[in-house]
């Protein structure tokens, strides 16, 4: 199939309350710009104001009647991640589809969130593990599709149990692995945990494969100043249409997670093309080290005790 001719259908969404985080840019803008085509609410939490109203302008040129509306947020700081889940509890509204799709990848040195945990696991899964764990009533109530967005980075490497915050030998891939790994076991954990407790959420994961975002590029905010060479080279096969997806392809498995009917809780989804880093979305086979059940519960525990947020279930 040429790549200019995948997509998928979403169907209706009006009436429902949707989040995506990471919606200023790249794939989580154009989630965001699909939901809000097919009738949602959307709410975009964003850490930059000024990205976010760029965006938030972009998604109302291609959609008009669009109901989308800024949220502050900064998935390094719980304190941001409390103050975003008050507000939303304030309004006491359920919220249906939550997208947790943002993510920092591979700082050129090791940094910290404000609470002192490595960044990105700090931000990639503690501050999502403290945003759905916080929101839990609101999810409930809207009996809410739970997407978490992993990464291939998940497929190798592991959880550093005996430094988790990298603290004695800094690896930024290895500590983005872990990130990623201690994510998707922790949405599949979510799954399980409301089955158990009854609480009507469904959770499950995807991946973008490999594309052109903005996750390599140059971030002055962590301190890169210029494009990696992953990026580049990653640009260079996508305008050429080799392996590697688009940003356009890269949002369709997890908008296929959130919204088909036929996206099964505690599904995995992604690129189906060679090497699963682009083409049309799919499920897929659970990566190794996200099946064992036994270090999803450890996850869940030792997140809630470093982010002080135990479960409302």
């Amino acid at each position: 199939m040429p790549r200019g001719t995948i997509d998928i259908s979403v169907p209706d969404l009006s009436g429902r309350r949707a989040v995506v985080t990471g919606a200023s840019d790249g794939i989580g803008l154009g989630i965001a710009t699909r939901l809000a085509a097919a009738g949602a609410e959307v709410l975009m939490p964003v850490r930059n104001p000024r990205k976010g109203e760029t965006a938030l302008a972009g998604i109302r040129r291609q959609v008009p009647d669009a109901d989308v509306s800024l949220r502050a947020l900064d998935l390094s700081s719980l304190a941001s991640v409390a103050a975003l889940c008050e507000t939303l509890l304030g309004e006491d509204r359920p919220i249906h589809l939550l997208v947790n799709n943002a993510g920092v990848m591979t700082p050129p040195g090791r940094q910290t969130t404000a609470d002192g945990f490595e960044l990105q696991f700090g931000t990639n899964h503690l501050g999502h593990f403290a945003l759905v764990t916080r929101l839990l009533p609101l999810l409930r109530a809207g009996r809410a599709r739970v997407t978490s967005q992993i990464s291939v980075a998940a497929n190798s490497n592991a959880i550093n149990w005996d430094d988790l915050n990298w603290e004695r030998s800094y690896d930024g891939m290895r500590a983005y692995s872990q990130s990623k790994i201690a994510f998707g076991l922790f949405g599949l954990e979510l799954d399980r945990r409301s089955q158990a407790g009854g609480w009507g959420i469904t959770s499950n994961l995807s991946h973008p494969g490999i594309a052109p975002t903005n996750l390599l590029a140059a971030r002055p905010e962590i301190n890169r100043e210029r494009d990696t060479m992953g990026v580049r080279m990653i640009r260079a096969l996508s305008a050429r249409g080799i392996l590697a997806g688009t940003v356009r392809t890269a949002q369709l498995p997890a908008l296929y997670a959130a919204t088909s009917p036929d996206a099964r809780r505690g599904g995995f989804y992604g690129p189906t093309g060679p090497g699963h880093m682009g083409g049309a979305p799919g499920e897929q086979k659970l990566y190794s080290r996200l099946r064992s059940a036994d270090e999803a519960r450890r996850v869940w525990e030792v997140s809630e005790e470093l982010v002080k947020v135990p479960s409302r279930g």
